[in-house]
């Protein structure tokens, strides 16, 4: 392989990865003006419990007080297992601020913002383009065996 060869796969990755970011903030803002979106690792544990055929797409950010949370820890490793059983698509995200910036959260409301679930709605058949480019990203990085693919969120 090249050098030119590599800089340029190395290009289209990084493009490919702006527009998964994308993807996921359009169908989060979609999401909430819709009323399918919840916040917080317990309220989305309480869905899962309750109508686990509502969730149709799951969000884990991970911060740099992840890795000292052991309590944490296990309930992501717990929601993923529930995820992975019940085929629902999940990412990861690193930028757990850009994150809170896009579901507003600009006074501190969603302070557990550590895991989003993006439901189907009760009432009519809401669907989002975006939410279905991330779920066939989801199927493509299933089938490299990468379960939990990372999303990069960008600061805009």
């Amino acid at each position: 392989m090249t050098l030119e060869e590599v800089i340029t796969e190395q290009a289209s990755v990084e493009r490919a990865a702006q527009c998964h970011g994308a993807c996921l903030e359009e169908a989060l803002l979609s999401a909430q003006d819709n009323d399918c979106l919840t916040v917080g690792v317990y309220e989305s544990a309480k869905i899962m419990n309750l109508d686990p055929d509502s969730v149709s797409f799951c969000v884990l950010a991970v911060d740099e007080d992840f890795e000292c949370d052991i309590a944490l820890q296990i309930h992501f490793t717990l929601i993923q297992s529930f995820c992975f059983d019940n085929e629902i698509s999940i990412v990861r995200v690193s930028n757990m601020q850009r994150l809170a910036q896009i579901v507003g959260d600009k006074a501190g409301q969603f302070e557990d913002a550590h895991c989003l679930l993006i439901t189907n709605p009760t009432e009519g058949s809401w669907e989002d383009p975006s939410l279905e480019k991330l779920h066939l990203f989801c199927q493509e990085s299933r089938g490299q065996n990468d379960w939990l693919p990372e999303v990069a969120l960008f600061e805009r």
